[in-house]
Order: structure tokens, then C-alpha cells, then sequence
């Protein structure tokens, strides 16, 4: 079963995840600042991380930053959670590589379905396809990495399966509603700008120029589709 690190500095959250994650068989490990948090994704090497913004020591946000610069553990999910309700924490927590936002207070069984639904993206591969070959972008579709004119770019857990969702169906038209379900895993409930955020950052790291997009193409009003 998966191992699952949760990270807050409220006792009461921690024991009320622990409880609730135990009796779904996941193994729980907790840490209760910025620099456990790193410590402990280093020595437990967990399936996934539930992550508060507001940590003594160092905040949720770096913890993320971080996490996101190391080749190891880049791939790592991270659900963030918070008690502000500001959209600016939000799309700083997108911005920098987590792959979901809960505002506390949150119900337990709705962390849990996000939590399952994000594990089984990382096991199961909706496609056949071992790689995806696009013009000059090339996914190696299990080894989660991308190439663009030759060159490794590293991408989020959550920008890779976008790129490859585009990719694998290139010309057809996905609304921001229809990628939140089929990427997220679940109906989600919040702010489709979720998605919008993830597209401005993945072009900023596959397009030759972001404001003239030559493969994910804008329809307004409507979605997003891959042009190659």
C-alpha cells in the first residue's frame, strides 16, 4: 500500500488525516515543518504528500519549490492545504509544482477520493503508446520524461499529463471541465483557471514563443487542443 506524508503543524490534523488514511490501509508518516518535511521525503521516499502552506521553519510553498528542483522527486504528488482562501495562494501553489489546493476546513472523505484518484494516475497509463512523437516533442510516456528540439525540459507530475493527454489526441478539443476530470481523476469542485495556470506554465517550457503558441492551441470560450 501507498505511503503517504502528511505535512501540518496542528496536531489535531495530523491525527485526524493519520486516523482516516490508516483505515484505508495507507502507511502515514507525519512531519511538522518545512525542514522535516524534506528530511523525511528523503529517508521514507513517500507515494505522495499532503502538504500545509503555513509551516514554522520553512512554509509549504518552498517545501514544494524545492521538491520540484530535485530530479528524484519531482514526480512526487503534492496536495497543498490552507487555511487562507486568497486565489493568489492558489495559483503560487499550481505555479510551482503542486498538483492540488484543499482550503481547510476540508472534509476528509473528499482529501481521500483526491488522494486515491492521484495515485491511480501515476499507476496506470491511459494510453498504449510507450512514447509520443509530435513534431519536435517526443514523451517518453512511462519514463515521465519530455524532449523539445532535442533537449530534456523538466515538467510537474500535472504538466506531463497534460502535454501527453494533448499529445496522445491532437486536434480534438477538451474544455477546462474535461481536463480537470480526466487529469485531476475526480469531478473537480474548484476554479477552472486550475487549468488555464497549468497551460501558461507548460508553454513557457515547450513553445519557441508562449504568446504565439505553435502546439497548444487557445479556442476562447471553449478549451484547449494540441495543433502539432
Amino acid at each position: 500500500m501507498a505511503t503517504i506524508l502528511v505535512v501540518d503543524d496542528e496536531e489535531p490534523i495530523l491525527e485526524l488525516l493519520r486516523f482516516n488514511l490508516e483505515k484505508e490501509g495507507y502507511q502515514v508518516r507525519v512531519a511538522k515543518d518545512g525542514p522535516e518535511a524534506l528530511e523525511r521525503v528523503e529517508k521514507e521516499q513517500p507515494d505522495l504528500l499532503v502538504l500545509d502552506v503555513m509551516l514554522p521553519g520553512m512554509d509549504g510553498l518552498e517545501v514544494c519549490r524545492q521538491l520540484r528542483l530535485n530530479p528524484k522527486f519531482r514526480q512526487i504528488p503534492i496536495i497543498m492545504l490552507t487555511a487562507k482562501g486568497e486565489v493568489i495562494d492558489k495559483v503560487v501553489g499550481l505555479e510551482l509544482g503542486a498538483d492540488d489546493y484543499m482550503t481547510k476546513p476540508f472534509s476528509p472523505r473528499e482529501l481521500l477520493a483526491r488522494i486515491k484518484a492521484r495515485l491511480r494516475r501515476i499507476n496506470t497509463i491511459e494510453e498504449a503508446d510507450s512514447e509520443l512523437v509530435r513534431g519536435e516533442l517526443r514523451i517518453d510516456v512511462k519514463g515521465f520524461r519530455v524532449h523539445v528540439r532535442g533537449e530534456e525540459t523538466e515538467l510537474t507530475p500535472k504538466e506531463f499529463e497534460l502535454l501527453r493527454v494533448l499529445v496522445a489526441h491532437p486536434g480534438k478539443v477538451y474544455s477546462r471541465d474535461e481536463l480537470l476530470e480526466r487529469i485531476w481523476g475526480y469531478e473537480y469542485d474548484g476554479d477552472t483557471r486550475t487549468v488555464d495556470v497549468h497551460v501558461r506554465h507548460l508553454r513557457l517550457k515547450v513553445e519557441r514563443d508562449p504568446s504565439n503558441p505553435e502546439y497548444i492551441e487557445t479556442l476562447r470560450g471553449i478549451g484547449y487542443r494540441f495543433k502539432g
